[in-house]
């Protein structure tokens, strides 16, 4: 193997989770390593974007203690982005500018953390650059709530998330429960095409709190099927009932029921989802006659560190200094991906896979743990789902309260 030598860059982007500083303390801790090699360590603001404006801090400059504390703060630190880059034979323009950058400030790491959009951010970039003929080691470090990524078993992010639906529906569960009246709960979870979050849900199930019905977006969504459901339960349970619906969901023709309500799309084009809970609850109220409560986790459930799971935490973090293994090994135009052993005991290990087959690529519930007509999940999804949500794991606290990472954020760009 050539050792090559040169600064790192890595950015962050799409969808924020309470573990993906944990994947950027990853890196940055173990590329701070190896000093022989790695000249410069920066972090892109706002991921691709940073890069194509020159605007990105020097990690360098950063102290080892709000480094570590990256580990238990959520969100994107650097700052995340949605932005889309055009095939290079329609536009090079962007390619252009990035090469221009890798080689102003002798990039030779590139590491992209996100989901789907994000590794073709990186097939794209690692593409381009072995086709000019830079050397630049490209690794996409996996992330997102949804847990949709092809080829690795889960994505980091996903345990913690799962961790607080689960636990915020027990709670739920206790609380909608209370009155000697009816309500029914409808509660709306994240995810548009694969529906591995509203399936935590089932994890409540198993403690005995869980939900009557979970609508999951691989399965076709019947409105007469669901009405009739809610009031068979209702009629048994004194007018109470809980659904837990996926924003995802769809009907027959495939058409989002989210987008009866949705009035915008996002910068990749997708239709902002959100509100089908309430519209479903209203229509249980008019339909029912009883009380109702829509409740949306939205952006609580890819943020709430003080839930996360210890598991997706240490892995998150293993994640990132993996890439940066794999990369001075050689490696290039590669994903790290989370590879679960065989056995009854839980163990999963770093492992890497071609990054264009996770490229715009979906992974959905296997339809064999799905049982039919909200019904939940079968007994093999909460084998899969269990052992990614084990663990506490949080910031030290100060005055009561979490103590964050605080980034000098230093800038390094446009010398």
């Amino acid at each position: 193997m050539k050792e090559l030598k040169g600064a790192v860059i890595f950015g962050q982007s799409g969808g924020p989770s309470s573990v993906i500083n944990s994947s950027a303390a990853g890196v940055f801790i173990e590329a701070l390593k190896h000093r022989d090699v790695i000249t410069k360590i920066y972090g892109a603001a706002h991921g691709i974007k940073g890069i194509l404006d020159e605007n990105f801090y020097d990690i360098d400059a950063e102290d080892m203690k709000e480094l570590e504390l990256l580990k238990n703060t959520p969100s994107s630190a650097l700052g995340s982005v949605r932005y889309k880059l055009k095939p290079a034979d329609v536009d090079e323009t962007d390619y252009k500018r990035l090469l221009e950058v890798f080689k102003k400030y002798d990039i030779r790491y590139f590491f992209y953390n996100g989901g789907n959009d994000s590794m073709d951010t990186c097939n794209k970039v690692s593409k381009y650059m072995q086709k000019s003929g830079y050397e630049c080691r490209v690794i996409g470090v996996p992330k997102t709530i949804d847990n949709d990524l092809w080829g690795t078993d889960h994505c980091p992010g996903y345990g913690s998330a799962a961790k607080y639906i689960a636990t915020s529906i027990m709670e739920l569960k206790l609380d909608s429960t209370v009155y000697n009246t009816g309500m029914v709960c409808v509660i709306e979870v994240m995810g548009r095409n694969a529906g591995w979050l509203t399936a935590a849900a089932e994890l409540a199930k198993v403690k005995g709190l869980g939900p009557d019905l979970i609508y999951l977006p691989e399965t076709i969504f019947d409105i007469e099927q669901f009405k009739a459901s809610v009031k068979e339960i209702c009629a048994k349970n004194n007018n109470k009932c809980m659904i837990v619906i996926s924003e995802g969901i769809r009907n027959a023709d495939g058409r989002y029921i989210g987008e009866f309500a949705a009035s915008s799309t996002d910068l990749f084009g997708h239709a902002q989802l959100g509100g089908v809970g309430s519209m479903l609850a209203n229509m249980i109220n008019a339909e029912l006659g009883v009380k109702v409560r829509a409740i949306e986790f939205s952006l609580l459930q890819r943020c709430a560190a003080h839930l996360a799971s210890k598991v997706d935490v240490e892995e998150a973090f293993a994640a990132g200094a993996a890439a940066v293994k794999y990369a001075l090994a050689g490696e290039t135009d590669r994903m790290v991906i989370l590879k679960r052993e065989p056995g009854k005991e839980y163990k999963c290990v770093p492992a890497t896979m071609d990054v264009a087959l996770a490229a715009n690529t979906e992974k959905k519930i296997p339809a064999e743990w799905i049982l039919p007509d909200g019904k939940g999940l079968t007994q093999e999804f909460v084998d899969y789902a269990l052992p990614l949500i084990q663990g506490d794991s949080k910031a030290p606290l100060e005055d009561g309260l979490p103590r964050f990472a605080r980034l000098a954020k230093v800038k390094a760009g446009k010398k």
